[in-house]
């Protein structure tokens, strides 16, 4: 089953850039840019949340500005039977933006955004007691998302 044929057509794609543009864009604006009624994209839009394409909203944090400008990625060595509790710690810890399960020699993927290298350290002590850390500091972010366009 594909979306393309069922649930997103050329006015869906538009409409998912406009959203991933704004998601703050009101039913008036879009139908006003798609040329459709509000009623019509309110149901486009239910339609494309029911079909899980739109899986929520929210705001766009910058973390320098809250102290945290230091992002680093952390990848971590445990083993399999240190999931469930290394899982439950990584989740509780604020510092923690992402966490991905991965295959490879690593078992996971930490992103985190820091304040300093004391604070980068005092997180490191507590992942690494679930096993052996490898850490790499960003130094820039020429693209931090991308928008899903339609397929050429």
């Amino acid at each position: 089953m594909t979306y393309e044929s069922e649930v997103i057509d050329a006015i869906s794609w538009e409409l998912l850039r406009y959203l991933q543009e704004d998601a703050r864009m009101s039913f008036a604006e879009l139908a006003r840019r798609l040329n459709l009624s509000a009623p019509a994209v309110a149901e486009r839009v239910r339609r494309l949340e029911d079909a899980g394409i739109v899986t929520g909203y929210r705001a766009v944090v910058n973390p320098a500005r809250l102290g945290l400008g230091l992002m680093v990625f952390i990848r971590i060595q445990t083993p399999p039977g240190n999931y469930p509790k290394f899982k439950q710690l990584v989740v509780g810890l604020m510092e923690v933006l992402e966490f991905h399960h991965m295959t490879g020699s690593e078992a996971f993927l930490v992103k985190a955004a820091v304040s300093s290298i004391p604070h980068l350290e005092s997180l490191l002590g507590k992942l690494s007691l679930h096993g052996q850390t490898t850490t790499s500091i960003v130094l820039s972010s020429p693209l931090t998302s991308r928008m899903f366009t339609r397929p050429a």
